[in-house]
């Protein structure tokens, strides 16, 4: 059926709650979210100027992806093609199956442990190193690099040619479901043991150096624009396209903190990214 009407089905059987167990209409209408989600088709947030951060949320796609456990009951599965014989064992909601990959998918998962949560959407060229975990609703567009401990949380977008670095955690979003999903655009480089979370959007072309953490409560200091950038009520923490960033601190300037020369954590933006960044960041296309 088109969006709109898998929309409106979907809203109808959500709003339903555990009425809607058993219900064959439902689970047809959330096969159909789950096999969009999983081709691209269908996006739980997506690219839009006119929103005033450059993106619209799908709020009803993640009420979906909530109807899916809803509607599943626990199932052991296992982690092998259909004609091999079985070589992992799981046991999840039977609505969120083992998902398979094939050769002609263009996407390379090396062995050790890494999984795609069904419902997930990876493009051709993306590169998964082991382990590292992709969970559902997430998109991964075209070039871009999960490194080994990476995480890309639930209805995460993460843009082209984005280099996930080890440990680099991406948080997801399910609920509430109103709440914004984590965005990294395209050519972003996320460092080594980061964690980006609370529908932060990075944008494109930024850097985050290793041990930056960014929430929906982090000031980040801009010393090239001698600006603060925060989150407000109506609008997410945004790191600029093209910004570098490392995590630095602030000292405590009253009470006790102040009298025990204690500093607190800050990200602060040192400089805009240039062809020597660039540069420095050459050596992945000899990886993949």
């Amino acid at each position: 059926m088109p969006f709109d009407q898998l929309q409106t089905s979907i809203e109808h059987f959500f709003s339903l709650g555990s009425e809607a167990v058993g219900n064959a209409d439902a689970l047809k209408a959330f096969h159909q979210l789950r096999d969009a989600l999983e081709a691209g088709t269908l996006r739980s947030a997506e690219p839009d100027a006119s929103s005033p951060t450059g993106w619209r949320v799908n709020a009803w796609v993640k009420r979906g992806i909530l109807l899916g456990f809803r509607l599943g009951a626990l199932e052991a599965m296992n982690g092998s093609n259909p004609d091999a014989r079985p070589m992992l064992s799981f046991v999840d909601k039977a609505t969120y199956p083992v998902r398979h990959f094939t050769k002609k998918q263009g996407i390379r998962i090396v062995p050790g442990g890494s999984s795609v949560r069904s419902g997930a959407y990876l493009s051709s060229g993306v590169v998964m190193m082991p382990p590292a975990y992709v969970n559902v609703g997430a998109y991964v567009d075209e070039g871009t690099m999960i490194d080994s401990h990476a995480l890309v949380g639930s209805c995460a977008q993460i843009g082209k040619r984005v280099h996930l670095s080890a440990a680099a955690q991406i948080g997801g979003v399910l609920e509430p479901v109103n709440a914004s999903p984590v965005i990294i655009e395209d050519d972003a480089l996320i460092g080594g043991n980061t964690g980006v979370y609370e529908g932060t959007i990075v944008r494109s072309r930024a850097v985050l150096a290793a041990g930056v953490i960014l929430t929906r409560g982090t000031p980040v200091y801009d010393v090239v624009n001698n600006t603060i950038l925060k989150a407000t009520p109506e609008m997410p923490l945004i790191i600029p396209s093209g910004a570098v960033v490392v995590a630095g601190s602030r000292a405590i300037t009253k009470g006790p903190g102040k009298d025990l020369g204690l500093s607190v954590y800050t990200p602060i933006i040192v400089k805009y990214r240039d062809e020597k960044t660039d540069l420095s960041t050459a050596l992945e296309e000899v990886l993949r």
